[in-house]
């Protein structure tokens, strides 16, 4: 039986207003970024759900028995604040379960969760990721920053391994370079298995009865370019780590 998986986020829709001389005209697109990944996982054997952003908002598991039915989390490119207002709270004033408490809970009691860099993951742009002040920090390998947390290397950086790992062992040779990740800080307890620019760029940790791991760069462009998404080892690298998480 296939073990399944949560991926929350990698979505978003752009509005632009083009201007014409006098005249201006908009127009507006929806874009996901999950497929990369999602096609990784699958070719492993793991059953993805992909849940969009403005869908997790209020899809995004409420109750445990809920989220167990899952066998690990992955919030990719989404803030906490999709999952800490839901439309209950934010228009009507009323109480909601904390879904960022009830995802430390899930990790502590045998889940798994893996957090993927981007714009709102870890702290992300203008600190909007928001998730060093909720409760998933304390099942994370890595502390998030409260300020922006954006490494931008437009001409490319390259993560180094620097500790083996069983998650990692199908992963030869070089990583590529990728175009940015999100800085953070390794815990005492963490196991960094690769670093970015002396920071940590894949982590591990156990919590409770359950683990988890970030990749602090994007599972897709714009941080992650094509050299990287079409890598030969992209798929053991995803594959390694959900087969570590869910162990």
């Amino acid at each position: 039986m296939s073990k399944k998986v949560l991926l929350a986020g990698e979505s978003w829709m752009s509005f632009t207003t083009h201007v014409k001389g006098f005249d201006t005209f908009y127009t507006s697109v929806y874009e996901t970024g999950e497929k990369w990944l999602k096609a990784a996982l699958e070719k492993g054997g793991y059953e993805v759900e992909f849940m969009p952003n403005h869908l997790a908002c209020e899809e995004f598991p409420f109750t445990m028995e809920e989220l167990k039915k899952y066998d690990c989390v992955i919030l990719s490119d989404i803030g906490a604040n999709t999952l800490l207002l839901p439309s209950a709270t934010f228009t009507r004033s009323e109480k909601m379960p904390n879904r960022a408490n009830l995802i430390r809970d899930y990790v502590l009691d045998g889940g798994a969760l893996l957090m993927v860099g981007g714009y709102m993951t870890f702290s992300g742009v203008d600190a909007k990721g928001k998730w060093h002040d909720t409760a998933v920090q304390e099942v994370l390998p890595v502390e998030v920053l409260t300020v922006d947390d954006r490494m931008e290397h437009c001409e490319g950086v390259k993560p180094v391994k620097v500790k083996d790992h069983e998650a990692l062992r199908k992963v030869t040779g070089d990583y590529p370079e990728v175009l940015g990740y999100n800085k953070t800080v390794a815990k005492p307890e963490a196991e960094v298995a690769v670093e970015i620019e002396g920071d940590p760029f894949i982590a591990f940790g156990s919590y409770g009865k359950g683990r988890s791991a970030v990749v602090t760069t994007d599972c897709a462009p714009h941080w992650a370019p094509p050299e990287f998404c079409n890598w030969e080892h992209y798929g053991d690298l995803w594959q390694g780590i959900m087969d570590w998480l869910t162990k």
